[in-house]
């Protein structure tokens, strides 16, 4: 008996210590696949019915992933788990919905983004008489004061409408109350040079509270709203439609779901900034063309 008691101790400790340094080692819970799958189920049917936001036809390889790294932040070790915070916890969903949307963006965070929004603009937003520029899912307040000063360096902001939208009310707050920490403008300035910016980038903000923020001649061209990619309808046409950063975690169904509510909101000679190629189930034939050799920008020429 105490030799079986002995090798039932030896057995605990090998368990959770590393043979030769006598470390503790924790384990990694590895949950089965088929049990992942149904608790990934119930987590994002669990957010629908709670929350109004379905994540059910987003590609799930990537949710799964987004989720892992908010499990890792909160020292959680099954989607089971993260489901029972979520549920009861009001800061525990507010991150749920922050890790599954798009990630905030900082200005000119990606000059050949810009670059090439700037090429597109002159072509599509001249000839309307009230050009509209829907930022679609938009990757925060930053990302629009990018579009603003990219259009104000054309001289096509002025009379240019930017419809910026967000999933969430919470989203919708964060972005009407944005600033930028003074310290960061020199960073932003090489970053807007980079994107082929001719001017100061200070022309466009002024100091407030010890933080910038867009001159109200920026600001009030942008028109912010919540509004939901997966079950809110077409709600005005647009010379031009940005969506790259969230359509990647689209699956196939909602992508092209989504792809259609983008062509039933393009004017005739709009253009469409997306992620990818289009397929050929993505939207009809015939009826655009690629204008940067290739860069997934599409003109709608019918």
């Amino acid at each position: 008996m105490v030799a079986l008691m002995a090798a039932h101790r030896w057995a605990r400790t090998q368990a959770q210590t590393g043979p030769a340094s006598g470390t503790f080692v924790e384990r990694r819970h590895v949950p089965a696949p088929e049990v992942e799958a149904l608790e990934l189920a119930l987590l994002l049917e669990a957010v629908a019915q709670r929350f109004g936001f379905d994540f059910r036809s987003h590609d799930q390889a990537a949710v799964k992933r987004k989720l892992h790294g908010l499990m890792a932040r909160r020292g959680l070790r099954t989607i089971s788990q993260l489901q029972d915070r979520v549920l009861h916890d009001g800061a525990a969903s507010s991150a749920l919905l922050r890790a599954l949307g798009v990630a905030p963006a900082s200005m000119f965070d990606d000059p050949d983004e810009a670059t090439q929004l700037l090429a597109v603009a002159g072509q599509c937003l001249p000839g309307a008489p009230l050009p509209k520029v829907w930022l679609a899912d938009c990757a925060g307040a930053e990302q629009a004061w990018t579009a603003a000063v990219l259009l104000a360096e054309r001289q096509l902001l002025w009379r240019t409408e930017i419809h910026a939208t967000v999933p969430s009310d919470e989203l919708l707050e964060e972005a009407l109350t944005a600033s930028i920490p003074l310290d960061k403008m020199g960073d932003y300035q090489r970053c807007y040079e980079r994107a082929g910016g001719s001017g100061r980038l200070s022309e466009y903000f002024h100091l407030e509270h010890g933080r910038m923020v867009p001159v109200p001649q920026l600001k009030s061209r942008i028109i912010w709203s919540q509004y939901n990619l997966v079950t809110d309808s077409s709600f005005n046409e647009f010379q031009l439609i940005l969506c790259r950063r969230a359509l990647p975690d689209f699956g196939p169904l909602l992508r092209r779901r989504v792809l259609r509510l983008f062509h039933d909101s393009l004017a005739v000679l709009g253009v469409l900034g997306i992620d990818r190629e289009l397929d050929a189930d993505d939207l009809p034939a015939g009826e655009y063309c690629r204008m940067i050799a290739g860069q997934s920008w599409y003109k709608r020429i019918a």
